[in-house]
């Protein structure tokens, strides 16, 4: 655990503690980690679980494949993100989804029942990393409800211009990279991918963005054009 203090320490499960306490307090925590390869599930749908998962390096997707196979993306997993936490409450039920490695990922589990119960040896940032747990999950309630109004889009090209213009907004300019391919977008936007990507080089042909891959450069335009509901 000592190789990722750094990581753990940016996290916000620990946001204010002191590294020499994060290493303290791993025991107290039931720390454990676990390496999973590319493809490979870290969690399964129908699966329970009691511990809160920090990713400590890769990437991973939260999805959902229904009966016939079709997958969609709900969500990306990056270093130092925490997961699993909505499930673990003892009334909450099993994994609504999967969880899936996209590249060789290290997971460290902390048992929450040891983060919400103060230990014998009365840690001193234990409240704060309780503190800490709150906070977290009401951040990724507003990245759920993000997630919502990018696909309540009633177009494709109305939930691409959702998505895009709040990624504008994060990396704090108009010129950024996401983390997905274009089978992965339109997962997680939940439309055809031929059809999104038709729909990309339309607005570009209109002169609202240009891209290279998974990078974007949004264009301020009039916006008279893009207001067109024609597809």
């Amino acid at each position: 655990m000592q190789a990722y203090l750094p990581v753990l320490k940016r996290s916000a499960l620990f946001k204010g503690v002191a590294e020499s306490e994060i290493l303290s307090m791993m025991s107290c925590l039931a720390a454990r980690v676990k390496t999973y390869e590319k493809g490979e599930m870290i969690l399964n749908q129908g699966e329970r679980v009691q511990d809160i998962l920090l990713m400590l390096k890769g990437e991973a997707h939260v999805q959902s494949v229904d009966y016939w196979g079709s997958r969609s993306i709900l969500g990306h997993i990056t270093q130092g993100d925490m997961f699993a936490e909505s499930y673990v409450s003892p009334n909450s039920g099993a994994l609504q989804n999967d969880v899936i490695a996209v590249e060789k990922s290290t997971v460290a589990f902390f048992d929450v029942r040891r983060i919400i119960t103060t230990c014998s040896a009365a840690c001193r940032f234990h409240q704060m990393v309780t503190q800490n747990l709150f906070f977290a999950l009401s951040e990724k309630n507003q990245k759920l409800v993000s997630k919502i109004r990018h696909i309540s889009g009633r177009t494709t090209r109305a939930k691409l211009i959702s998505y895009l213009s709040e990624e504008s907004k994060k990396h704090s300019r108009n010129e950024f990279t996401i983390p997905f391919n274009r089978q992965q977008l339109a997962d997680y936007l939940s439309v055809d991918r031929s059809a999104m990507s038709l729909e990309l080089c339309k607005m570009r042909d209109m002169g609202m963005l240009e891209f290279d891959k998974n990078r974007f450069r949004l264009i301020e335009t009039s916006g008279a054009e893009y207001e067109k509901d024609d597809f």
